[in-house]
């Protein structure tokens, strides 16, 4: 529930271990159940913690007992988790007391089964020559079991542009102003063009060794930070190559949430005019720019007319006829939607918009395949969440977005959080994939390892002086710290806390020199490093450390970041457009339309619809189509939407009468009343979608729905038909055989069952 944090528990344990009243009962407790005590990883070990070990085991040294048997373990050369008070001096002083007090053995193992024979060399000469320089201590050479010779390579590094090459470029974007369009551009300064470029040679690297055999699952790329991480996640994605970043995140950091609760927010608020654009933008919808714009200028008009009560866009989607009709439909939907968020509790609101938007589908056909799994687990883990969060006891869908928000805000804010009754952060679920490269920060690479490792960022700029620090020495050996201080300024630090600050700033050295061994460490075979020019030189960077031991990496070198650099997609290839057919019967048809402008925009739609891609091959049908094709696709929109009252819709986007468009709702009622109506009724479905396209054999193929049924667990392929007796024809029935093989191909081992549903109300099976 958030009342205490992991603080709380370590401070609690201490007491309990050394107070006079407790401690014999907890002791004697201990005493009488544990009789082998192991501690991995050792080295990051905070003082509070090993004083709550000191409380239990010193009270064996010298009493006679015979204590339980203590196996400690750790590595003070991967102690990376100051940030978490963790401190390699308490294991100094662990050490000591294991062999004085509990006549206990020290074994030492300089010898590795993990790394090749070149890793071991680098990682050799970098730790003793730091340790020359009196940067580091204690280090002896490593010695490897491994007889491949292995490789340490550095791309080369991105340089930055010259002094007065900016001064030129700044002088000249003064100039000559351009118009950046923000809906389509994203704005880039020059620090993020040397990044993304680094990244991307990173990502070309990784392709040539694909390509020569290697295995993603071979391959990890590290990283100081996570968002150098996201850069190089984008650039491998550009390349179609998969990749994933397993450590745990906040759920609300992935952009597929950020859409639902955006979502959930302008239906909670429905004047976040922003949310409701991010919402209308995203998958859910689809909405184009041009309509967003036109949403934008049509609120600006009512406010010129003084509406502003009721001005918002929310609200003009529901009553502005400056809207396309296509746009004013999700009015309704989000009305709908709008009502289950006020009357149902979070969980139940969001699941019934989950079946109603069709949302797992959407987001499974926009995503790309190598995110597709990841954006479905952090989806449902959001149905999850309404639960989770408080255990779901009064929780409201306002506080659900506001929590869910400040997991964004703490995440944003390195975990402070500005929402002072958010109790906990829900983390995106882990997901593994083999045939993803791994993308971790090098503190989350502990412990794991890899054939080749790519290091980031490795000339890294010192880190800058900060501000309102507290410094603490703590001393292993000693119950309490030997001194506490404030620091407002680590540039201007006072003479009192000089010394203080000098050891703060050798541990520092220390600790940025582990996270270089622990990261060289996880490289079985190869160790790559990157680098991009910094803004200011550092000579104690990984990347000068490396220079003497590193061979250049057999990759075509990016020029520097100029103003030529084009960092779009290039579309300098052919492109061959496909040209629609001259209308037939034109004057004809646009006086069935009423002859209106509305009416020649419906079947331009028309037209531009009726192109159908189907195994590559384009079929540009006639918009004059016969009335009975007319209707069935009419029918079939209805049931697509689950709308049967859109009838005024359906009658303009087909181009039929008011009677002819009932009859098509006529058709649709009957489908979804007769034999077939089970499959609408959610008591008796799992899962449900409409309009479903899966790939087979090179071909996409459309399902107009496709359901599960609880009871029995069997997958329905169902096919609207107007005709009575669509099982005639063999084509038909070739094609549902084809649906049903696509489907038992995603779902191995599963019954999957077809059926046409008839404008009659019948249900056919198909075998």
């Amino acid at each position: 529930r958030g009342w205490v944090d992991m603080n709380d528990v370590e401070r609690a344990a201490l007491v309990m271990l050394s107070s006079p009243e407790l401690s014999g009962w907890v002791q004697e407790r201990l005493d009488a159940r544990v009789k082998h005590l192991m501690i991995d990883e050792f080295q990051d070990t905070s003082p509070l913690q090993w004083q709550a070990l000191y409380a239990w085991l010193s009270g064996y040294a010298g009493a006679g007992s015979k204590p339980p048997v203590v196996f400690i373990v750790g590595d003070p050369k991967q102690s990376i988790y100051r940030f978490r008070r963790a401190e390699p001096q308490v294991f100094i002083a662990a050490k000591q007391f294991v062999q004085d007090g509990l006549d206990g053995d020290l074994l030492s193992c300089d010898h590795t089964r993990r790394n090749a024979v070149q890793v071991v060399e680098a990682v050799n000469a970098v730790m003793l020559q730091a340790q020359d320089m009196k940067q580091y201590s204690d280090y002896r050479a490593h010695s490897t079991e491994i007889a491949v010779a292995g490789a340490v390579l550095r791309l080369p590094q991105i340089e930055r542009i010259a002094k007065d090459k900016e001064e030129k470029r700044a002088s000249n974007d003064s100039a000559e102003m351009t118009w950046r369009d923000s809906l389509t551009e994203p704005k880039e300064e020059v620090e993020e063009k040397i990044v993304t470029l680094e990244c991307r040679q990173a990502a070309e690297f990784i392709q040539a060794l694909l390509q020569s055999g290697k295995k993603p699952k071979e391959i990890m790329v590290l990283a100081r930070k996570r968002s150098r991480l996201t850069l190089m996640q984008a650039e491998l994605q550009t390349l179609s190559i998969a990749s994933q970043q397993p450590e745990k995140t906040n759920l609300a950091d992935t952009p597929e949430v950020q859409d639902i609760i955006a979502l959930l927010d302008v239906l909670v608020s429905p004047t976040h005019d922003l949310s409701l654009a991010r919402a209308l933008k995203s998958p859910l919808f689809g909405v184009v720019d041009d309509d967003l714009v036109a949403i934008a200028l049509a609120k600006k008009a009512d406010s010129n007319e003084g509406k502003f009560r009721q001005n918002s866009w929310l609200h003009l989607l529901q009553n502005s006829e400056h809207l396309r009709q296509e746009i004013r439909r999700l009015g309704a939907k989000l009305e709908l939607w709008k009502s289950w968020i006020d009357s149902l509790p979070p969980h139940d609101a969001l699941d019934a918009i989950f079946h109603d938007g069709d949302v797992l589908a959407r987001y499974a056909s926009a995503a790309p395949e190598t995110r597709r799994e990841g954006v479905l687990a952090n989806l449902n883990a959001l149905l999850s969440a309404a639960l989770d969060i408080d255990q779901a006891r009064y929780l409201t869908p306002y506080a659900f977005v506001r929590a869910m928000k400040a997991g964004l805000s703490a995440a944003n804010s390195d975990g402070e959080s500005d929402m002072a009754d958010v109790t906990q952060t829900v983390k995106s679920p882990m997901t593994s994939d083999d045939s993803a490269i791994r993308l971790l920060t090098i503190h989350g690479a502990k412990g794991l390892e890899a054939d080749v490792v790519i290091i980031l960022d490795a000339d890294a700029t010192p880190t800058p002086a900060a501000s309102m620090r507290v410094l603490v020495d703590w001393p292993g050996e000693t119950a309490t710290p030997t001194s506490f201080v404030f620091l407002a300024s680590e540039s201007r630090p006072a003479p009192s806390a000089a010394a203080a600050f000098d050891i703060e700033k050798q541990a520092r050295l220390r600790e940025e020199l582990n996270a270089f061994y622990v990261a060289m460490t996880r490289a079985r075979e190869q160790l790559v490093i990157s680098s991009s020019q910094p803004r200011n030189s550092n000579v104690e960077s990984w990347w000068q450390r490396m220079q003497a031991v590193a061979e250049p990496a057999e990759i075509n070198s990016l020029s520097e970041v100029d103003s030529e650099i084009e960092f779009k997609t290039d579309i300098s290839a052919d492109i061959e457009l496909l040209v629609l057919p001259s209308l037939k019967n034109t004057e004809n048809t646009l006086n069935k339309a009423s002859n209106t402008n509305l009416a020649g925009v419906s079947i331009a739609y028309d037209a531009i619809e009726n192109v159908v891609n189907l195994g590559g091959e384009a079929l540009v049908k006639e918009a004059n189509e016969s009335l009975e094709s007319r209707l069935g696709q009419a029918m079939h929109r209805l049931l697509q939407r689950v709308d049967l009252t859109a009838v005024d819709a359906v009658a303009l986007e087909f181009s039929l009468s008011s009677q002819e468009a009932e009859q098509a709702a006529q058709m649709a009622q009957r489908v979804m009343a007769g034999e077939g109506a089970w499959a609408w009724d959610n008591t008796l479905l799992s899962w449900q979608g409409n309009e479903i396209e899966l790939t087979a054999q090179g071909k996409l193929l459309r399902l107009d729905r496709l359901v599960r049924r609880k009871d029995t667990g069997e997958w329905w392929v169902l096919d609207y038909k107007s005709e009575s007796q669509p099982q005639n024809k063999p084509e038909l029935v070739a094609q549902m055989r084809a649906y049903v093989a696509a489907v038992q191909a995603c779902y191995a081992g599963e019954a999957v069952k077809a059926a046409f549903l008839t404008a009659t109300g019948k249900l056919i099976e198909v075998h």
